[in-house]
């Protein structure tokens, strides 16, 4: 397994679109039932194999992440060939993953007590393992308008 096994809450979110890859697996819904009872080191396979196909799709599409902590925002740009990151720091006791501490971030941007620093790093030889490694440190896949927004106010 490449990555980690879906949450029984995604296969649940996933049910039809695991029918789908069983199917295509040529497994009947009585031939799953089977495994499950019978081999289940094979079903647990497929589930694997299934898990790895959607984190696969979901850190292909993902362009951007974002990992906010009390004191510092980490925002993440990946394109084709490396990830740019913009990092703020609050030197300021505000926890900025609150409403009112973000309100105070927002408020005073250009204070020295908030911190802007920008960084270019190329990936490994597996830009989605990448990814998904930062995924489990914490960060989420986003659209990308805090990166895009602060990106505006450095350059």
């Amino acid at each position: 397994m490449k990555y980690r096994r879906l949450t029984k809450e995604q296969f649940e979110e996933l049910h039809q679109e695991f029918i789908n890859f069983l199917a295509t697996q040529q497994v009947t819904a009585d031939e799953w039932e089977n495994l499950k009872k019978n081999k289940p080191e094979l079903a647990e396979t497929e589930l694997d194999v299934f898990s790895d196909l959607i984190w696969e799709g979901v850190l292909n599409k993902a362009e951007y992440l974002e990992h906010i902590a009390p004191q510092h925002m980490y925002l993440f740009h990946m394109d084709d060939d490396q990830m740019h990151a913009i990092v703020l720091n609050v030197k300021h006791d505000v926890d900025i993953t609150t409403e009112e501490g973000y309100k105070w971030l927002r408020e005073n941007l250009m204070d020295d007590r908030v911190e802007f620093l920008q960084a270019d790093k190329d990936y490994t030889d597996d830009k989605n393992l990448d990814k998904f490694k930062m995924i489990e440190q914490g960060a989420v896949i986003t659209k990308g308008e805090l990166y895009t927004y602060f990106d505006n106010i450095i350059n």
